[in-house]
């Protein structure tokens, strides 16, 4: 049940139980009844607005989650990921045994091939052409310099 309708309801038991609207209990009654009907609908038409505002409000947002599509394309966050179980393929020169890598022998920096002993240095680009982080776009622009 709304506000106005509870009001409503009011206003009906006030009027069925005869209350004398000349007297003084009757006036404050009816006149606490006006009030509270008068909030009642001014509740209604907040409610109303705020409805309105919150359905313009996501529509700018979807409208703003486009834009930023176009603009930026994919997320930063699905960019350069930094996943510590990531795993790295390499084909060792020596004895083209591939071998694989993670994130702890990519740091060392230098690894023995478990199948012929060869020591191999590992350089690397953390990011592909395609990466959209700042570091990357430091780099592409010190190249093209």
């Amino acid at each position: 049940m709304t506000a106005s309708e509870k009001v409503a309801y009011l206003k009906g038991l006030a009027e069925g139980l005869g209350i004398d609207k000349e007297k003084s209990e009757g006036k404050v009654i009816n006149a606490i009844i006006d009030v509270l009907e008068d909030l009642a609908y001014g509740l209604e038409d907040l409610e109303t607005d705020v409805e309105e505002l919150n359905d313009g409000l996501n529509a700018v947002s979807e409208d703003l989650s486009d834009v930023e599509e176009l603009l930026f394309g994919e997320d930063e966050d699905d960019c350069c990921d930094d996943d510590d179980d990531q795993e790295y393929s390499v084909v060792c020169p020596a004895c083209n045994e591939e071998l694989t890598l993670d994130e702890d022998d990519l740091d060392a920096g230098v690894i023995q091939c478990p199948n012929c002993g060869e020591t191999l240095e590992l350089e690397f680009d953390e990011c592909d052409d395609d990466c959209c982080c700042e570091d990357c776009e430091d780099d592409d622009e010190d190249a093209d310099e």
